[in-house]
């Protein structure tokens, strides 16, 4: 065996030396005196079994954090944009909700049957009682109220939500006053009476003390009674009693002047109010628009004859009551009503007459009749021209239980 030499060029000795290695570039070399490996700059250190990843230098290096930095960003502005959504919405909810300015005219309004919020909005908006029912529905999700009643309500027009729901809460504030023909002046009092805000002794003073008056009052006559038309009325809250009565009163002359009260009372040879007065007793007596003719021509004939009416009504008007059996403890009744006692007409109308009763009054039917009586449960009325006639149809009303 040659031993070690001096030089780059002796052989090496090692027992896993391959002679047919050749150095390159990858290659581990030795130096000369020194014992650690010379690596290259690609080299693989001696001991590896893998060879690293190379890393260009002048290489972009990859930006990681893009994607996330963009999400970042547009949730930002998902959220201020929904923040300047609500905020402007609640600014715009509120300023239709108190919309500046005094309110409006007043404005009736019903609500039907089953309407809810959504609905009743709608409705109001319409009618301008508030600016938007958009915005009323979004307010009151958080004002809501646990039920709207159908009826009439009176609003003023450009009010805040929280006034048109105060008086919603409140429920319906106008009210429907029917006055039927044949009622008087105190019947109408008690009805009126129990309206809010409304007394019976007060509207009946109002009623019968002059400071309301119709045309067809004669002079000293300050009762309103028979000349306020019947019909329904809607009384909104506040309305006062010369309010109401003048509304009727001004409702009757509409209906005088259409019926030509004025010249059909000139052409019988009476005065309005006496034609009034007659149409009164008619509707009370008639009660039937077919008996209505006839009773008026009764009346008639018997002025006509100077006799007493002797109207049974008459004498229930003086003793304040309507309808039932009239007494002879009754019929000596002492009262200028009693027209049994009294010849002629009853000081004043004894009830409001329907349209039906004035024009009876005012176009009764050719006829010599001096009586009648009921002679059907239907109220069918018998008329005669004689006492013996009138006791003939008595007869039959008695046989048929109506005596």
């Amino acid at each position: 065996m040659t031993g070690p030499t001096d030089g780059a060029g002796a052989p090496d000795e090692r027992p896993d030396a391959r002679p047919d290695a050749r150095p390159d570039d990858d290659a581990v070399t030795y130096g000369g005196a020194s014992s650690e490996p010379v690596v290259g700059d690609d080299a693989v250190p001696y001991g590896r079994t893998s060879s690293p990843r190379t890393v260009d230098p002048r290489a972009p290096r990859a930006r990681h954090g893009t994607g996330r930095h963009r999400w970042r960003v547009t949730a930002l502005a998902v959220i201020v944009f929904g923040i300047v959504v609500l905020v402007g919405g609640y600014l715009w909810v509120q300023h239709e909700a108190n919309p500046s300015g005094p309110q409006g005219a007043q404005v009736l309004v019903t609500v039907p049957v089953g309407s809810g919020e959504s609905a009743t909005a709608s409705l109001l908006a319409s009618r301008g009682v508030i600016t938007s029912s958009f915005a009323y529905r979004i307010w009151s999700q958080f004002h809501s109220l646990p039920g709207i009643q159908a009826g009439h309500y009176a609003f003023r027009t450009h009010s805040s939500f929280g006034e048109a729901q105060a008086i919603l809460a409140a429920g319906p504030n106008v009210f429907a006053l029917v006055v039927p023909p044949g009622f008087t002046v105190s019947e109408l009092a008690t009805r009126v009476g129990q309206l809010p805000g409304h007394f019976p002794d007060a509207f009946a003073r109002t009623a019968t003390d002059g400071s309301v008056r119709s045309p067809w009052q004669p002079t000293g006559v300050t009762s309103l009674e028979g000349l306020l038309a019947p019909g329904t009325y809607i009384v909104p809250p506040g309305e006062t009693d010369r309010a109401l009565l003048t509304a009727m009163v001004d409702r009757f002359d509409a209906q005088a002047a259409r019926i030509g009260l004025a010249a059909g009372a000139q052409a019988l040879g009476f005065t309005p109010y006496e034609v009034i007065t007659v149409a009164s007793i008619v509707e009370k007596e008639g009660v039937l628009v077919k008996n209505m003719g006839p009773v008026a021509r009764v009346v008639y004939n018997r002025l006509a004859k100077d006799m007493p009416l002797q109207m049974d009504s008459t004498v229930l008007y003086a003793l304040g009551r309507d309808g039932g059996a009239v007494t002879g403890a009754d019929l000596r009744t002492v009262s200028p009503y009693n027209t049994y006692l009294n010849k002629g007409l009853t000081p004043t109308p004894t009830c409001f007459p329907s349209e039906e009763a004035l024009q009876a009054a005012l176009h009764p039917p050719a006829g010599s009749w001096l009586f009648f009586v009921v002679v059907a449960q239907d109220g069918t009325e018998a008329f005669s021209d004689t006492y013996a006639g009138q006791l003939a149809n008595e007869a039959i009303a008695s046989q048929r239980g109506l005596g």
